[in-house]
């Protein structure tokens, strides 16, 4: 019997990522990829891009090494909120109530099976932009900046996991994320997958941590929409001395046209050329990369993913190869 759809999470909202550098790590998503600043809290930046609806969708913390704070699921109400809580709370990952942060009411946290923290919301600030930043394009929350190559919206976020199959199965089962596509090792184990609750390919990717490390971050993702923006910003970072990673180059998994650069706090920040694929059938089938297809599931075309970025995520362990 086929299992009934499930449609109480609408979306990834926002994320907190740590940085040991935090003005640089600011200076770098403002400069570089012109994103706003929108609000500052205790040791947090809050900030977002142009194309985003809600008042942030970044939070840069300061703390002492890189990594991931949480993650921000939006519900797709607040009946739905209460009724995805009651599940959350019976596979005691539950975590408890917050009463709110800057651009959001209250949330309940909770964890994955491998340790990331995530928080479920219902009520959001929207973006109001002042005077001199409204536009008379109406469906766009304020002007496009003129700085740096400016980013339009969040796309994604990759998590590593100790147990990849396990992770996928708790943002299935509780959450009701659908399984797009998923890379396959010889036991018919995932080795990597994307899921998502929208129509995007992924909202979340799990890849299995080649440390055997628990609850660290592999990247964030911004959204371009047009793959030549790729290069144009490879320009300015290579300038400014930031470290590009890979890319220019294009995904088999998801199609998307990427680069992969390392923020000054240390964690990496993909950029997507453009969306790849959207979902719209209500049965699909997941795509599985195996044998003979793996050669082309990472890299389409472009040049080969170096080593680190298959071992290094944040926070950095002990004996993890250094940051290329």
């Amino acid at each position: 019997m086929t299992k009934e759809p499930m449609f109480d999470v609408a979306q990834l909202a926002h994320f907190e990522i740590y940085s040991p550098k935090l003005e640089e790590s600011v200076e770098f998503f403002k400069n570089i990829l012109g994103m706003d600043e929108v609000g500052r809290r205790g040791n947090s930046v809050y900030m977002r891009a142009y194309e985003d609806h809600y008042h942030n969708t970044l939070i840069i913390t300061e703390n002492d090494e890189a990594g991931l704070g949480h993650i921000a699921l939006r519900a797709t109400s607040a009946q739905a909120l209460e009724r995805r809580v009651a599940e959350i709370e019976k596979t005691g990952y539950g975590i408890g109530w917050i009463e709110g942060d800057v651009g959001h009411g209250r949330a309940y946290q909770f964890t994955t099976p491998d340790g990331h923290k995530i928080e479920l919301l219902w009520d959001v600030e929207y973006y109001e932009a002042p005077e001199d930043q409204k536009t008379p394009l109406l469906n766009r929350p304020q002007k496009r900046p003129n700085r740096g190559v400016p980013v339009r919206r969040l796309d994604h976020i990759n998590l590593l996991a100790s147990d990849t199959d396990k992770n996928v199965e708790f943002l299935k089962e509780v959450l009701g994320f659908n399984l797009r596509e998923r890379i396959v090792a010889d036991d018919d184990s995932s080795i990597a997958a994307w899921l998502s609750v929208s129509n995007l390919v992924h909202d979340i990717a799990i890849m299995g941590d080649a440390l055997g490390e628990s609850g660290r971050l592999h990247h964030i993702c911004y959204w371009y929409g047009f793959p030549q923006h790729l290069s144009d910003v490879a320009d300015l970072l290579i300038e400014a001395g930031y470290n590009i990673e890979a890319g220019p180059g294009k995904h088999g998994v998801t199609q998307a046209a990427f680069l992969y650069v390392m923020e000054p706090g240390g964690n990496r920040v993909e950029l997507f050329g453009d969306p790849g694929y959207q979902i719209f059938d209500p049965s699909w089938r997941t795509v599985e990369w195996k044998g003979k297809d793996l050669e082309k599931s990472i890299i389409w075309h472009g040049s080969t993913l170096p080593q680190e970025f298959f071992q290094y995520g944040t926070p950095i362990k002990s004996g993890e190869l250094v940051k290329p």
